[in-house]
């Protein structure tokens, strides 16, 4: 952290992972919950010096640096104190002449949370936004069953093993083992000694017994729900767009509650209810093919909820929910690793290793991690903006999105050409992430978006740096340069980027077709996407209906309510001055424009 960057913090509320502490003289009580906070949750900064003046931070440096440094390591170092040594960087920094002390709590590793304080495992603290708060009772046993050395999945159960599986589902398990290239052939081994080999059930002085893994994946009904009593998950389909949530009711729910072979099957049947098929015939076989595009990073995404969720959470279920612009893939249960780790193609720490190495052994999930790099790279060449994660280590919740959005849509395309800029392929993808962001990127976004080696990514930001297009924040960070976001904004506002086709233009269409005037009819008084599409008889946001209203908002016909958030969810729709002239010309001579 550099003095720059401390000042700049010092300009704004505490967030996530800076904690502030005057600590003039000695270490205040509560920096030591800030350091357990921050060790059970995602590590971060703790800066002595720093007085809190009603909404403002003033530097009022530290008058004996060495004391309370002395203290305060020291005290970290002892097992009364804090339940494990924590792994602490510090440095001095002087500010106008004053001292202050800036020390980088790391994030503990996983079997030694949760860090606790005096000895009682009650006082143990988790990094909410920017608040230290104590652990519930749920808070601990989540932190305790992560630290436990053996996965819950591997836990030996005393069931029996002639009754508590479904014969089916272990038939469709190993006929996709023996179907999967460079498996060793099991076919001559009966269920139960095929299921032993690989771990799934255990030897025992009371013979062979099931492990929660071969419950959960290949488990009769009552079996499972013996030590899995919720849902393993609730899929939901809307048939509007994210920001309309709340204005209605899922159209199509899927509710499984059974194994992990069976719901595989039951959510491909839901996904394929409203996946877009298209028509395409494969040139060497001449074949139709109707894998829809999305097919790839749907499947992992689903693979990744099954795998990887806290099934030790008796109350939270895993969720899917299905909207006309996103999906959104909700766990209980958080990543071991950081989002940056997540996306490398190294093994990985995983919460249920038994049922990962079964579901990769037939062929899902890459072999390293958690198939996030392959859901990256196949929404990728989709085009789409890059999936989004929520790592949430307080809530222990893991959340990933994929928007149907094109990242380098005609909007972008025609900014970059108005402002005259040649970019590369790369470039320009990171500049239109950045237009669409208009808040800092970091390098990671950027890998995310060209999947290239770091180096790389800083070259083609620093690139973009040198074009005035973007702005160096910090040296791992950028965000869209003032000017440009000054321009791109104004581009937004005046509506000019929805009715772009083929470059930058304020012409309004030669003519309307029945759509457009069915919108701008309606458009008398403001209305939202929903009462519009409900007057057009739509069930969904369709391409035509897209069309339509991009086409009379590029044309200055009809006006966003809220033209400063143009994606807001309150957003309504209202026939401008230019519409009222065009409709009256409509309706009194009957053509559709003149």
């Amino acid at each position: 952290m550099t003095k720059k960057e401390i000042l700049e913090l010092l300009n704004q509320h505490e967030w996530k992972d800076v904690e502030f502490k005057e600590a003039k003289k000695d270490v205040p009580k509560n920096a030591y919950e800030s350091v357990s906070a921050f060790a059970n949750t995602e590590g971060g900064y703790l800066i002595f010096g720093v007085r809190k003046s009603g909404t403002k931070y003033e530097i009022v440096g530290i008058t004996d640096v060495d004391k309370v440094q002395n203290d305060f390591i020291s005290t970290l170092r002892q097992k009364d104190k804090i339940s494990c040594i924590i792994d602490v960087k510090e440095s001095l920094k002087t500010i106008s002449g004053k001292d202050l002390l800036v020390f980088n709590i790391q994030e503990a590793k996983r079997q030694d949370k949760p860090v606790y304080l005096n000895g009682d495992i009650k006082r143990s603290f988790l990094r909410k936004g920017a608040c230290d708060v104590k652990c519930s009772d749920v808070e601990l046993k989540r932190l305790i069953n992560d630290a436990s050395k053996e996965s819950y999945d591997n836990y030996i159960l005393d069931f029996d093993i002639n009754k508590c599986f479904n014969p089916k589902d272990i038939t469709w398990y190993r006929q996709q083992y023996e179907g999967k290239a460079g498996n060793r052939s099991y076919l001559s081994l009966s269920d139960d000694e095929f299921l032993f080999q690989f771990g799934l059930i255990k030897e025992t002085s009371s013979g062979r017994k099931p492990t929660v893994a071969s419950i959960l994946l290949f488990g009769q009904d009552g079996y499972l729900r013996d030590i899995l009593p919720r849902p393993v998950i609730d899929c939901q389909r809307y048939l509007y767009d994210s920001t309309s949530m709340g204005e209605g009711r899922w159209h199509d729910r899927v509710v499984c509650d059974y194994n992990l072979v069976q719901t595989w099957s039951n959510i491909l049947d839901w996904y394929y209810r409203f996946a877009e098929i298209p028509f395409d015939v494969d040139p060497k076989t001449m074949q139709r093919k109707d894998q829809p595009s999305d097919y790839f990073a749907f499947r992992e995404s689903i693979v990744n909820i099954l795998i990887h969720q806290d099934y030790s959470d008796q109350t939270r279920k895993a969720v899917i929910q299905h909207f006309s612009d996103m999906t959104r893939f909700w766990n209980p249960g958080d990543a071991f690793a950081d989002i940056e780790t997540l996306l490398e193609p190294e093994e990985k720490d995983v919460r249920n290793p038994l049922i990962v190495t079964a579901f990769r052994r037939i062929g899902f999930s890459e072999h390293a991690g958690w198939g996030l790099r392959d859901i990256f790279r196949s929404w990728r060449g989709l085009g789409y903006l890059p999936p989004e994660i929520i790592n949430d280590k307080s809530k222990k919740t893991f959340e990933l999105i994929l928007r149907q959005e094109i990242l380098l849509s005609e909007e972008h395309l025609a900014f970059q050409k108005k402002i005259n800029v040649h970019l590369s392929q790369d470039e320009a993808a990171v500049f239109a992430y950045a237009c669409r962001k208009l808040s800092v990127i970091h390098l990671n976004d950027i890998k995310a978006i060209i999947d290239k080696p770091v180096s790389e990514c800083l070259e083609v930001a620093n690139q973009l740096v040198n074009q005035a297009l973007l702005a160096q924040v910090s040296e791992n960070s950028f965000e869209l340069d003032s000017g440009m976001k000054e321009k791109f904004t104004a581009m937004v506002h005046d509506g000019v980027h929805d009715g772009v086709h083929d470059g930058v233009h304020d012409e309004a269409h030669d003519q309307l077709n029945e759509t457009e005037t069915k919108i701008l009819q309606a458009c008398k008084e403001a209305k939202n996407t929903n009462q519009l599409l409900a007057i057009l008889e739509y069930d969904s946001r369709t391409r035509n209906f897209r069309n339509a209203l991009a086409n009379l908002l590029g044309a200055g016909l009809i006006e966003m309510t809220i033209p400063s958030k143009p994606r807001s969810k309150y957003q309504k729709y209202i026939i401008s001055e230019k519409g009222i002239d065009l409709l009256k010309r409509i309706e009194n001579n009957g053509s559709r424009r003149e």
